[in-house]
């Protein structure tokens, strides 16, 4: 019980690019400007109220200055535990990388790194391996077994980034079972993506032992906590994140909160042809029913039940609920003036999706507002699916 006491309900995101360092260069070429390891740490402590952030491009040598730059004036420090710690949020640092097996297609990994001289020394050893290490998720010409030796020889968590995503997801494109690629006892957990969530995952019983992560992918400042997770830890760290995904001493993953997978921009088959989103009845067809077109994109539905090895999914017992929670900029007719008053009403967007009662947001948004944010974070919201790289929508209630 004492134990029990002492852990933290914690939100967590641990896929955020950084878009430019402080001194404008680019670093996740197709991310926001404002996307600065200052500006993340602002805007997850400040506006979201997220606890632990990844940011998954600590690895460029131009963010490791501002990392620095950051500590020595003052504005950060080094947590206890692991990571950057600034005003009640710690900054795990991490970094994407893309690996392709010979005849295979390319797919994205997660590595954390628990302090800031790991990083440095794992930035040093891909710059070998890499053309550009400067940029974000960029191919590493090394095999995949060996990247695994160099982060997990440095202490480090290797997590397969949105497993599923036809774009680089290592079951979307890349294998049909993961240990075609990796030794499966030395991965720390797995990430979902934004078109799959623990029931789908359920067909593979190769991920029965792994905890789920539901993380944002975040381009944006906008898109910071659009999915994330509730960890039960002691304070937010490094090393209690690697006991929770590991379910020791009462760490845990909780909860999963994430896009209902039919708002998830690759959940069902595409045609690149026409532009048309399967119907299911059609999506193990070779050509496209609409235009007849081959140029057809695997929805992540639809590959799960590909490769699947499983009649039915299966949900282990240790794995937490996944919420379907709609982000707050999904919902029709809330702008950000209304966001705004709402963010001075109730402090963070976790507050406002979590703990403010229907009655206050009303009083603050409206009566239709609040009913809507209610619904959504209750996943009552009706959907339309979304395929090709193009989101589903809200469409009615």
């Amino acid at each position: 019980m004492a134990l029990a006491a002492e852990l933290q309900s914690i939100y967590c995101d641990l896929h955020v690019h950084i878009g430019r360092t402080s001194e404008g260069q680019a670093v996740k070429i197709s991310g926001s400007r404002d996307l600065t390891f200052a500006g993340i740490a602002r805007e997850a402590a400040e506006r979201k109220g997220i606890g632990l952030i990844g940011i998954i491009d600590s690895h460029s040598p131009g963010v490791l200055h501002d990392i620095h730059a950051a500590l020595d004036s003052g504005e950060m420090a080094l947590a206890a535990g692991g990571g950057i710690a600034y005003r009640g949020t710690t900054i795990l640092l991490g970094t994407e990388i893309e690996i392709r097996e010979p005849g295979r297609k390319e797919c994205h990994v997660l590595a954390f790194m628990s302090d800031l001289t790991a990083m440095e020394d794992f930035s040093k050893w891909m710059s070998a391996h890499m053309r550009n290490v400067n940029l974000s998720s960029q191919r590493l010409y090394a095999p995949s077994r060996v990247l695994q030796d160099e982060i997990t020889g440095r202490g480090g968590l290797l997590i397969p980034a949105h497993i599923f995503t036809p774009h680089k997801g290592l079951y979307g494109c890349a294998a049909e079972r993961m240990a075609e690629l990796f030794e499966l006892d030395r991965i720390a957990a797995v990430e979902l993506g934004l078109s799959a969530d623990s029931e789908m995952a359920g067909y593979l019983s190769e991920l029965d032992r792994y905890s789920f992560l539901t993380n944002s992918d975040a381009h944006s400042l906008g898109k910071i906590g659009r999915e994330y997770n509730v960890i039960e830890m002691r304070e937010p760290s490094f090393q209690e994140l690697k006991l929770a995904l590991q379910r020791n001493e009462g760490r845990r993953v909780s909860a999963n909160f994430g896009l209902n997978p039919r708002l998830g921009k690759y959940h069902r088959t595409y045609c690149a042809g026409c532009g048309s989103i399967i119907d299911e009845a059609y999506a193990t067809s070779e050509r496209c029913p609409y235009c007849g077109s081959p140029k057809l994109v695997q929805g992540v539905l639809d590959r799960i039940l590909h490769i699947a090895d499983r009649p039915l999914p299966q949900v282990p017992a240790h794995r937490p609920p996944y919420h379907y929670q709609v982000p707050l900029e999904f919902i029709p007719g809330l702008g950000k003036r209304k966001l705004n008053l709402l963010l001075e009403a109730f402090g963070t967007e976790m507050n406002i999706l979590h703990r403010a009662a229907e009655a206050e947001l009303a009083a603050v948004a409206g009566a239709e507002l609040a009913g809507l944010i209610v619904l959504a974070r209750t996943g009552q919201l009706v959907l339309s699916s979304g395929g090709g790289g193009t989101y589903g929508k809200v469409i009615r209630t």
